[in-house]
């Protein structure tokens, strides 16, 4: 009874795995389809979002009916309980890449951000999936460090998002209000989507050490500024 048990808490973190794999994805091609007009592959990143909304309710079901079951304590009432909230964010992550590719069909068969932001907008479309990997990674390994070191590396999307906010406000922007509407708002989705595979691995931080990841960066702060002070 308690193997079926624990093969079902291990099955809840392989859905979430499976889940921040597809939003992994869908952020990526979401961003190829805005950067190229490609319609046929916009219209397939909005209708695989289902996908992952039925992960998420399946996924919701079984940690309920655990809790309801079993009435987990200590450590596995953590992993029920945080994988819920893991699911929400990786379930809004899918959502904001949806938006990206539903953007990309509005704007069909014209482009929604012009030349001059390409780079800037395909970078932050590659960091938002290299950042949703790291998140999957720290789901199955469990590495605190590695989780600690999401916030950081979302510094790098916070920049971006600042470089594209500069360059809407500049007087050198040429391209017209609307535009400058749908780039606001993609910037907003990569940020929002950075924010949240963030909280996916600060998540796992709290599931391994029973402690807020806000917490334990600042016992290090203060143990390295006592060690600095002996």
């Amino acid at each position: 009874m308690r193997d079926a048990y624990h093969e079902e808490l291990d099955s809840i973190g392989d859905g979430l795995v499976e889940m921040a794999r597809l939003v992994g994805s869908a952020i990526g091609r979401a961003t190829t389809a805005m950067l190229d007009a490609d319609l046929k592959l916009a219209e397939s990143v909005i209708e695989a979002d289902q996908k992952v909304d039925d992960l998420q309710h399946d996924l919701e079901a079984r940690a309920i009916a655990l809790l309801a079951r079993q009435q987990p304590v200590a450590t596995d009432l953590r992993i029920v309980v945080t994988s819920l909230r893991m699911s929400a964010d990786l379930e809004r992550s899918g959502d904001l890449a949806q938006h990206v590719a539903k953007l990309a069909r509005l704007r069909f068969p014209e482009r929604a951000v012009p030349q001059d932001l390409h780079a800037t907008i395909l970078e932050m479309g590659q960091l938002a999936q290299r950042l949703m990997a790291k998140a999957a990674e720290v789901i199955v390994t469990k590495d605190v460090d590695l989780a600690l070191q999401l916030e950081q590396d979302d510094d790098e999307m916070d920049l971006l998002h600042r470089t594209l906010f500069t360059h809407l406000i500049e007087d050198r922007w040429k391209h017209g209000i609307e535009t400058a509407v749908d780039v606001t708002l993609l910037g907003r989705y990569y940020e929002r989507y950075a924010d949240h595979a963030v909280a996916v691995a600060k998540r796992v931080v709290y599931l391994v050490t029973g402690e807020h990841a806000d917490e334990l960066q600042q016992q290090d702060i203060q143990s390295v500024t006592g060690a600095e002070g002996v």
